[in-house]
């Protein structure tokens, strides 16, 4: 949870609201003696206490702080109550609100709209007075696993079958639609996105650079070029499992993890 602690806080922060409680402080023995807590009405909790009702809705303040200097900080409010109402007949729709992604898929732009004529089409009829309607929650699922996924693609956002099947009657004429999505695969370039320093532990890629060549040998490419600027081997601070780890000091994680990311590409490039 360190890259995501922020996100942590806020879930934390949100279930404190819902259930009315302000949660323990954690990991705190004694409070600091570098803050005069008798000066302000603050204090750390040493235990769960109810959340007062102060007529007001509950707030609270969330920071994080990242070691690269990156600092948060967000206020959430309590939401206001919403009394919701059930329906008699609450069917399928009931298990999810709000528009859904519609997709189609063909193998040219021409059969695409074909597509969406055919099935506009079918869902007018659906509508009509002795046919079952079909849900848009399962229209959507149905469109989404149980068709080829084709080079020429579309994506309908709607929350009803109606209006499913307006949009789709308006894309299958040729109008542009902003709230449709439409384009095409191809065989674009492959791009890898590698995480940044936080998630640097000792000995990682020890065992990749044991057991394949491709690996090892682009470590050591990396390592070559950044060793002339450490005071100590790059590959021993990666390997080391001593008690005093190099990886903690910024110098050694922030390469490392470059090293290790520049091996791991020219591994999967190895395998195709």
């Amino acid at each position: 949870t360190q890259a995501a602690a922020g996100v942590a806080g806020v879930i934390k922060m949100v279930l404190a609201m819902r259930h009315g409680v302000l949660p323990q402080t954690l990991h705190v023995d004694e409070p600091t003696p570098h803050v005069d807590w008798a000066a302000g009405d603050i204090t750390l909790l040493t235990e769960a206490v109810d959340w007062p009702e102060t007529g007001r809705p509950r707030r609270a303040g969330i920071s994080s702080f990242g070691v690269s200097g990156t600092n948060a900080h967000t206020i959430i409010e309590q939401p206001p109550v919403v009394v919701a109402e059930v329906a008699d007949d609450a069917g399928p729709s009931s298990r999810m609100a709000g528009a859904l992604p519609h997709v189609l898929s063909a193998r040219s732009p021409e059969a695409l709209r074909a597509q969406a004529a055919v099935l506009s089409a079918h869902l007018a009829v659906a509508g009509e007075p002795d046919r079952r309607t079909p849900e848009p929650v399962d229209l959507a699922y149905s469109l989404a696993t149980g068709r080829a996924h084709l080079d020429h693609r579309a994506a309908v956002p709607a929350g009803s079958t109606r209006e499913v099947a307006d949009m789709l009657g308006r894309l299958a004429a040729g109008e542009h639609l902003p709230a449709v999505v439409t384009g095409t695969v191809d065989d674009g370039r492959t791009a890898f996105l590698f995480t940044g320093q936080g998630s640097q532990r000792p000995g990682m890629g020890r065992e990749l650079y044991a057991a394949y060549p491709a690996f090892a040998d682009a470590l050591d490419a990396v390592c070559a070029h950044m060793d002339v600027h450490l005071d100590a081997p790059l590959r021993d601070a990666l390997f080391a499992q001593t008690e005093k780890r190099p990886l903690d000091r910024t110098e050694f994680a922030q390469p490392g993890l470059f090293a290790v990311e520049v091996a791991l590409f020219r591994l999967l490039e190895s395998w195709g």
